[in-house]
């Protein structure tokens, strides 16, 4: 019997799947791609930390062997799609009168200027411990960036999509590559997207003055050989 070779792709959200699911699943169709979707952002939670958020990666990628009965040693590879959300930035949060935290790609406006510093300055710590990480349980992990986040790089809009604004962007960004993952590579290695340099580089510049809401991403790394 052939070992199972499984990839582990960790997302925020279901149109998060949607949008990329099937470019990933086509490019490594050598591999069984399962995603796992946190349904939030694990790096925002308020009660993940840089101590347990390596045990929470565990349990989602846990999640998804008990669901396809698989085993850690059928995985080969976890990545990791989370959005920046301004986390890096300083002195970058105004107060404003707004019901939900409003990106844009100089600041942020919240009502609660404290609060959103603070998840900042906690999200920062914990993406840093993510891309340090290497691996986890034996397994290459890879965390890959979309900032300010995944509709801002794919569809190039910095707004608050609601659940069914962000099924339909995905649905015809899904369609608009199906069959053409070469296309996507290339659109998502574009100057004005990829963030130039090696995997630790990339996160080094998102870490820099107002990276992290501007429109950048390192995820043309997953399809890089080299960089694995």
């Amino acid at each position: 019997m052939n070992e199972k070779k499984v990839i582990v792709v960790i997302v925020e959200g279901p149109s998060d799947e949607n949008a990329l699911g099937g470019i990933l699943k086509e490019y490594f169709s050598s591999s069984e791609v399962q995603f796992a979707v946190v349904h939030g952002d694990i790096t925002s939670d308020s009660k993940t930390s840089p101590e347990n958020v390596v045990a929470k990666i565990k349990k989602l990628v846990d999640s998804v062997n008990a669901k396809y009965g698989y085993a850690w040693r059928d995985i080969t590879r976890i990545i990791h799609i989370g959005d920046t959300d301004g986390a890096f930035t300083k002195n970058c949060v105004h107060k404003a009168d707004v019901k939900n935290v409003q990106y844009y790609e100089d600041h942020i406006d919240a009502s609660d200027v404290e609060v959103i510093e603070k998840r900042n300055r906690c999200k920062a710590k914990v993406l840093l411990k993510l891309y340090s990480t290497g691996k986890v349980r034996g397994i290459p992990y890879r965390i890959y960036f979309n900032s300010c986040n995944l509709e801002h790089v794919l569809y190039n809009q910095l707004k608050n999509f609601s659940g069914v604004e962000k099924v339909e962007l995905s649905d015809n960004f899904a369609d608009k590559f199906e069959g053409k993952v070469q296309e996507f590579i290339d659109f998502i290695s574009a100057p004005a997207l990829a963030v130039p340099g090696t995997y630790r580089e990339t996160w080094k510049y998102i870490e820099e003055d107002k990276h992290s809401l501007e429109r950048h991403s390192n995820m043309h790394l997953m399809f890089d050989k080299t960089s694995h």
